[in-house]
């Protein structure tokens, strides 16, 4: 289990806040889960019909209202502001307060950032470089911009860090947290991933790596570990945010508070592999296998983890690579394995938090939602009280977290 060094401190998820296709508050998600329906739909991008998974209306109103609190707020990429709604939803269940004289720090992680912010003014000023550029262009589009603004928005006065791992940056956001926490800088963090990735340019970018479904009208465009064949790369693109509220306790602390913890970090991993591919992913998967064998080994206990969340994008390589290295870790002991990816799609550097807080309502309700569509593998159901979080991303990194219930 992740520990201190100050006191053998255990770190726990005490909050959670979250806005995507499932919803926008705790009872939607689960509910959500349960209709087993994917929200990923055909739009018109470039002039191609392309499935994506985007905000329901209700949650639109909710990103728009946030746009019209304040005059800066109007400024602010949709990727900032996804953020700022499930902070304050992470704060609120966890109870903190700003006046509690705890030092709060905010790590948001993001693989592109102010995307359609960026991409417009950049648009601009390809029309008419002659043309002054709105004065607030650099602030507004640093990657930087969404911690601080949460930050600011929340009252937090600690540290504040913004960063991108490409698509494991949100399970790297928690564990800067749990370092930041462990270190003594900080009493606690607010962590997670935000993304709003559905621009033009940006499904252009994965359309012309060839991984982008081509099945615009299918019941499942995006089928992430599909037995199908032969086998053909279905990513799709959706958008989100999901941020959590870290704590640390001692034990007797955490068995005092237990009713009111999400979630117990029991421990993490990650790892980095080299290979001669557009996205840097082996057959073997190694930067996940050394990912999970490196979170197997800290757990606390010889309890089993019961079920992974996989990474699986849906293309042929990713979802093949990670399947090879699960079964290289557990052998023929191998979990339970689930993924969210069919129902919203990629969501980049949100994936993994979308990821965590899938985890967390499998871990509340000891139920998950298996594919709706053959895979190479057979779950068998048990119970649910460890799960694994896995995330991989561009540049060959990779990451995995163990979360239990509470003890």
């Amino acid at each position: 289990m992740v520990e201190s060094g100050d006191s053998a401190s255990l770190i726990a998820i005490t909050g959670s806040g979250s806005i995507s296709p499932f919803g926008y508050s705790p009872g939607q998600v689960w509910q959500s889960y349960l209709k087993r329906e994917t929200f990923l739909r055909p739009e018109l991008f470039n002039g191609e019909k392309t499935v994506v998974a985007k905000l329901s209306k209700p949650a639109e109103d909710i990103v728009s209202a946030i746009r019209l609190e304040e005059a800066i707020h109007k400024h602010l990429d949709k990727t900032v502001l996804m953020a700022m709604h499930c902070a304050r939803d992470a704060v609120g269940l966890a109870g903190w307060k700003a006046s509690d004289g705890k030092s709060t720090g905010v790590n948001v992680g993001s693989s592109r950032g102010a995307t359609a912010l960026l991409e417009e003014l950049h648009l601009s000023y390809l029309e008419d470089p002659s043309r002054r550029l709105f004065p607030l262009t650099s602030p507004i589009t640093t990657l930087g911009n969404i911690s601080s603004s949460v930050a600011h928005d929340i009252g937090t006065g600690g540290p504040e860090i913004s960063h991108s791992v490409t698509c494991s940056t949100a399970l790297h956001a928690v564990f800067n947290g749990i370092a930041w926490m462990k270190a003594g800088f900080a009493d606690r963090f607010i962590v997670g991933g935000a993304e709003a990735p559905l621009t033009g340019f940006t499904i252009a970018q994965m359309k012309s790596l060839r991984i982008y479904t081509a099945d615009a009208d299918a019941e499942y465009p995006c089928r992430p570990c599909s037995a199908e064949e032969p086998p053909k790369s279905t990513m799709a693109l959706g958008e989100g945010a999901a941020l959590f509220a870290l704590e640390k306790f001692t034990k007797e602390e955490l068995k005092d508070r237990a009713a009111s913890v999400l979630g117990v970090i029991e421990s993490f991993g990650y790892g980095l592999e080299s290979a001669a591919t557009e996205t840097s992913i082996t057959e073997e998967g190694k930067a996940l296998k050394d990912a999970m064998t490196m979170a197997l080994k800290g757990m606390a206990s010889d309890a089993p983890v019961d079920l992974v969340i996989l990474h699986a994008p849906g293309t042929v390589k990713g979802d093949r690579s990670e399947l090879n290295a699960v079964r290289s870790v557990f052998g023929s002991h191998l979990p339970i394995m689930a993924s969210n990816k069919w129902f919203v799609g990629h969501t980049f550097g949100a994936s993994a938090a979308l990821s965590i807080e899938y985890a967390l309502k499998i871990l509340e309700h000891d139920d998950f939602v298996d594919f709706p569509y053959d895979v190479t593998f057979q779950n068998r159901r048990r119970p649910i009280r460890k799960v694994m979080v896995n995330a991989a991303g561009f540049g060959g990194n990779a990451a995995s977290i163990v979360l239990s219930k509470p003890i």
